[in-house]
Protein backbone atom coordinates (compact mmCIF):
# COMPACT_ATOMS: atom_id res chain seq x y z
CA UNK A 1 0.00 0.00 0.00
CA UNK A 2 1.15 3.67 -0.31
CA UNK A 3 0.01 6.35 1.89
CA UNK A 4 -0.05 9.41 1.84
CA UNK A 5 0.95 10.25 5.60
CA UNK A 6 -0.89 13.64 7.14
CA UNK A 7 1.69 15.67 10.23
CA UNK A 8 0.64 14.16 13.46
CA UNK A 9 0.52 10.60 12.76
CA UNK A 10 3.51 8.38 13.97
CA UNK A 11 4.86 5.96 11.99
CA UNK A 12 4.17 2.88 13.93
CA UNK A 13 1.30 0.47 14.52
CA UNK A 14 0.69 1.52 18.08
CA UNK A 15 2.14 4.21 19.93
CA UNK A 16 2.23 3.99 24.16
CA UNK A 17 1.95 8.25 23.87
CA UNK A 18 -1.98 7.66 22.30
CA UNK A 19 -1.04 9.66 19.19
CA UNK A 20 -2.58 8.60 16.29
CA UNK A 21 -0.49 6.30 14.04
CA UNK A 22 -0.61 5.13 10.43
CA UNK A 23 -2.45 1.97 11.61
CA UNK A 24 -5.49 4.17 12.06
CA UNK A 25 -5.33 5.11 8.89
CA UNK A 26 -4.78 1.72 7.20
CA UNK A 27 -7.13 -0.55 9.74
CA UNK A 28 -9.79 -0.87 6.72
CA UNK A 29 -7.16 -2.95 4.32
CA UNK A 30 -8.30 -6.00 6.40
CA UNK A 31 -4.73 -7.04 6.22
CA UNK A 32 -1.99 -6.36 8.20
CA UNK A 33 0.81 -3.96 7.09
CA UNK A 34 4.30 -2.61 8.41
CA UNK A 35 5.42 0.56 7.41
CA UNK A 36 8.74 0.56 5.30
CA UNK A 37 10.59 2.99 7.04
CA UNK A 38 9.26 6.29 8.85
CA UNK A 39 8.32 9.63 8.36
CA UNK A 40 8.51 11.64 11.52
CA UNK A 41 5.53 13.19 13.46
CA UNK A 42 5.78 16.41 11.49
CA UNK A 43 6.31 15.45 8.19
CA UNK A 44 3.68 14.00 5.51
CA UNK A 45 3.97 12.56 2.01
CA UNK A 46 4.32 8.88 0.95
CA UNK A 47 4.97 6.14 3.27
CA UNK A 48 4.72 2.46 1.78
CA UNK A 49 3.23 -0.20 3.76
CA UNK A 50 3.45 -4.45 3.31
CA UNK A 51 3.33 -7.13 4.96
CA UNK A 52 6.10 -8.77 2.99
CA UNK A 53 9.28 -8.42 5.26
CA UNK A 54 11.74 -9.24 2.65
CA UNK A 55 10.76 -6.42 0.12
CA UNK A 56 10.66 -3.90 3.32
CA UNK A 57 14.06 -4.38 3.55
CA UNK A 58 15.51 -4.19 0.23
CA UNK A 59 13.96 -0.69 0.01
CA UNK A 60 15.57 0.32 3.59
CA UNK A 61 18.84 -1.02 2.57
CA UNK A 62 20.84 1.63 1.40
CA UNK A 63 23.19 -1.23 -0.77
CA UNK A 64 19.85 -1.19 -2.56
CA UNK A 65 20.48 2.40 -3.65
CA UNK A 66 16.42 3.13 -3.80
CA UNK A 67 15.69 6.62 -4.01
CA UNK A 68 13.46 8.57 -1.77
CA UNK A 69 12.52 13.05 -2.74
CA UNK A 70 11.73 15.26 -0.77
CA UNK A 71 9.72 18.21 -0.80
CA UNK A 72 11.20 20.93 1.59
CA UNK A 73 10.42 24.43 2.95
CA UNK A 74 13.01 25.94 5.21
CA UNK A 75 14.65 29.35 6.66
CA UNK A 76 17.44 30.62 4.60
CA UNK A 77 18.36 29.87 0.88
CA UNK A 78 20.57 26.90 -0.53
CA UNK A 79 23.05 27.33 -3.37
CA UNK A 80 26.06 25.83 -4.81
CA UNK A 81 27.72 25.12 -2.32
CA UNK A 82 25.33 23.57 -0.59
CA UNK A 83 24.56 20.96 -3.51
CA UNK A 84 28.30 20.11 -3.52
CA UNK A 85 28.20 19.42 0.29
CA UNK A 86 25.32 17.29 -0.22
CA UNK A 87 26.94 15.73 -3.36
CA UNK A 88 29.89 14.57 -1.18
CA UNK A 89 28.23 12.99 1.51
CA UNK A 90 27.72 15.65 4.58
CA UNK A 91 29.11 14.78 8.01
CA UNK A 92 26.76 16.12 10.63
CA UNK A 93 27.59 17.43 13.92
CA UNK A 94 27.18 14.12 16.30
CA UNK A 95 29.14 12.29 13.99
CA UNK A 96 26.68 10.83 11.10
CA UNK A 97 28.65 9.98 7.79
CA UNK A 98 25.45 10.95 5.47
CA UNK A 99 25.47 9.03 1.79
CA UNK A 100 25.99 10.97 -1.23
CA UNK A 101 22.62 12.96 -1.89
CA UNK A 102 21.42 15.56 -3.98
CA UNK A 103 20.00 18.98 -3.68
CA UNK A 104 17.96 20.81 -6.04
CA UNK A 105 17.50 24.54 -4.59
CA UNK A 106 14.49 25.96 -6.06
CA UNK A 107 13.45 29.76 -4.85
CA UNK A 108 12.07 31.35 -1.57
CA UNK A 109 13.40 28.77 0.99
CA UNK A 110 12.52 25.48 -1.15
CA UNK A 111 14.49 22.83 -2.24
CA UNK A 112 14.33 18.82 -3.23
CA UNK A 113 16.19 16.67 -1.61
CA UNK A 114 16.73 12.61 -2.81
CA UNK A 115 18.62 11.04 -0.13
CA UNK A 116 19.45 6.56 -0.67
CA UNK A 117 19.29 6.30 3.10
CA UNK A 118 16.74 7.32 6.18
CA UNK A 119 18.49 7.97 9.31
CA UNK A 120 16.88 9.34 12.29
CA UNK A 121 15.75 13.27 10.97
CA UNK A 122 17.92 12.65 8.07
CA UNK A 123 16.82 15.62 5.96
CA UNK A 124 15.95 17.94 8.11
CA UNK A 125 18.85 17.70 9.85
CA UNK A 126 20.91 17.93 6.74
CA UNK A 127 19.63 20.85 5.61
CA UNK A 128 19.55 22.47 9.39
CA UNK A 129 23.51 21.33 9.17
CA UNK A 130 23.74 24.09 5.98
CA UNK A 131 22.12 26.88 8.41
CA UNK A 132 18.58 25.92 6.52
CA UNK A 133 16.05 24.52 9.33
CA UNK A 134 13.08 22.81 7.37
CA UNK A 135 9.65 24.65 8.37
CA UNK A 136 7.68 21.98 6.45
CA UNK A 137 8.99 18.26 4.61
CA UNK A 138 7.18 16.19 2.19
CA UNK A 139 8.48 12.74 0.80
CA UNK A 140 7.02 13.05 -2.75
CA UNK A 141 8.61 9.31 -4.52
CA UNK A 142 10.55 6.59 -3.68
CA UNK A 143 11.70 4.09 -5.44
CA UNK A 144 9.94 5.58 -8.61
CA UNK A 145 6.72 5.38 -7.08
CA UNK A 146 5.13 8.90 -6.57
CA UNK A 147 2.10 10.40 -4.77
CA UNK A 148 0.45 11.81 -7.40
CA UNK A 149 -2.77 13.11 -6.89
CA UNK A 150 -3.50 10.74 -3.59
CA UNK A 151 -4.88 12.97 -1.00
CA UNK A 152 -3.45 13.23 2.48
CA UNK A 153 -4.34 10.61 4.91
CA UNK A 154 -5.50 7.87 1.92
CA UNK A 155 -3.92 4.66 0.80
CA UNK A 156 -3.68 3.14 -2.75
CA UNK A 157 -2.87 -0.41 -3.20
CA UNK A 158 -0.78 -0.15 -6.11
CA UNK A 159 -1.12 -1.53 -9.38
CA UNK A 160 0.84 -4.50 -10.96
CA UNK A 161 2.62 -1.56 -13.21
CA UNK A 162 3.36 0.63 -9.82
CA UNK A 163 4.60 -3.13 -7.98
CA UNK A 164 6.76 -4.13 -10.87
CA UNK A 165 8.54 -0.52 -11.28
CA UNK A 166 8.78 -1.12 -7.35
CA UNK A 167 10.59 -4.20 -8.10
CA UNK A 168 12.75 -2.63 -10.65
CA UNK A 169 13.77 0.07 -9.13
CA UNK A 170 15.72 -2.24 -5.85
CA UNK A 171 16.60 -5.57 -7.26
Amino acid sequence: LMLNKPRGYVSTLSDEKGRPTVADLVAECGVRVYPVGRLDLDSEGLLLLTNDGDLAHRILSPRHGVWKRYYAEHEGQTGPEDVRAFEQGLVLADGLHCLPARLTPLSDGRSIVCVQEGKYHQVRRMLASRGCPVTYLRREAEGGLTLGNLPLGQTKELDIVEAEGLLQNIL
